[in-house]
């Protein structure tokens, strides 16, 4: 029973630290990745489409990306999309895809790309904790219900926060890795 729980806390969370590193792909660094846009958003025929579903990203120099959307009509709207996101971009429009020049970053444009990374590793630290905290309640409604022994909760927990520390250092190292590529020239 308490291996159930322990299996369950590494598969969320490291479901956790999955989420965190797509999201870390989406920030933008010195050079071009399609990661920074295949997420967004793009209304298209009246729904939200993620880009990566509408169109070809590839990367043809290393301080630009290219869109090339499977339906010309949705260029427009995938414009839209790249001018209303927080990336900072000005889309090229040719009639036929679009062209994304990254400029190199500012020094204060790093800074504030560092301080996005720590928001949203706090918020990886935050699940995990929250995963541990979900399933260490589990562990003690098992001990009330006499289904295991008040050793076997206390093992259980030690355990459990073993588990938890290891995945918050994997956050941590991730947010070193993702810290150095941004502040990077």
């Amino acid at each position: 029973m308490i291996k159930d729980i322990l299996k369950d806390a590494e598969n969320r969370m490291h479901s956790a630290i999955q989420a965190l590193e797509d999201d870390l792909a989406g920030i933008r660094t010195g050079r071009a990745s399609p990661a920074l846009v295949e997420r967004l958003q793009v209304e298209y025929f009246g729904s939200p489409t993620p880009l990566i579903q509408l169109a070809t990203i590839s990367v043809p120099e290393p301080r630009a990306l290219l869109i090339r959307p499977f339906d010309p009509s949705s260029l427009k709207a995938i414009e839209r999309a790249i001018l209303a996101s927080d990336l900072g971009l000005t889309p090229n429009n040719d009639g036929k895809s679009i062209r994304l020049n990254l400029p190199p970053l500012t020094e204060e444009r790093r800074r504030e790309l560092v301080k996005v990374v720590h928001n949203r590793l706090e918020e990886a630290r935050v699940a995990i904790r929250n995963v541990r905290r979900d399933l260490k309640k589990d562990l003690e409604d098992f001990e009330k219900e006499k289904l295991i022994s008040e050793d076997d909760l206390k093992r259980g927990e030690d355990e459990l926060q073993k588990v938890t520390d290891r995945f918050i250092q994997e956050v941590d190292k991730i947010g070193q890795r993702k810290e150095q590529e941004v502040m990077e020239v």
